[in-house]
């Protein structure tokens, strides 16, 4: 059986990879609509003269119901992660950078998150509505990040067409009312956020 005590004490990437999935129990598998791949970011360790993006690991990839909730219950919960780490979910074949083709043109929503409790909630219930499909436009939606931080944590849902407001502003709505929030939440174009002081483009 797995262990997630290596992510309590703050693992590398590579520890993380290396943790075991058990094969989901034999039997009647509930297949998800597209594959999904789990990653893992640990910033808190990063080697000397290091560039953003060389702590990233793909971790694990699933395409059934069976896998989502193994994986999720054993490592995929934000408050296991040490400080200055980043859960991603995001679609198969797309990396969580932003120099991935797919996310170039895009930008994310962020909403700030208060407590690890809270975090963890509105992590799963994201996780959920991306995986079940709920999102009226998901073919825009690239993934989702949970990053923990000293001060405060987020959760940031990641897109293809910045440019396309309505489509934004419907994701943006979607999402605020799966996760349950009456906080604002501003979205910001990733080509805007490589210059300080960047503002949102777009709010809800």
């Amino acid at each position: 059986m797995a262990t997630t005590e290596p992510l309590v004490e703050g693992s590398t990437a590579e520890e993380v990879a290396a943790v075991p999935v058990p094969a989901p129990e034999v039997g009647l598998k509930h297949k998800l609509e597209r594959r999904w791949t789990f990653w893992f970011d640990n910033q808190s360790k990063p080697k000397q003269g290091a560039a953003w993006g060389t702590t990233l690991r793909k971790v694990y990839s699933f395409d059934t119901v069976e896998e989502f909730w193994w994986l999720h219950d054993q490592i995929f919960k934000p408050s296991k992660l040490p400080g200055n780490a980043d859960f991603h979910l995001f679609k198969d074949g797309v990396e969580p950078k932003w120099e991935d083709p797919l996310c170039a043109s895009g930008g994310k929503w962020t909403l700030t998150s208060k407590g690890k409790g809270n975090l963890d909630t509105m992590w799963l219930e994201t996780l959920m509505a991306l995986i079940g499909e709920q999102f009226g436009d998901s073919e825009d939606i690239c993934g989702v990040v949970a990053s923990v931080r000293q001060w405060q944590d987020k959760l940031s849902l990641w897109t293809k067409t910045a440019a396309n407001e309505s489509v934004q502003m419907s994701i943006g709505r979607k999402w605020k009312e799966i996760i349950d929030v009456s906080d604002k939440m501003t979205y910001n174009f990733h080509e805007d956020a490589k210059t300080r002081g960047a503002k949102a483009r777009y709010t809800v």
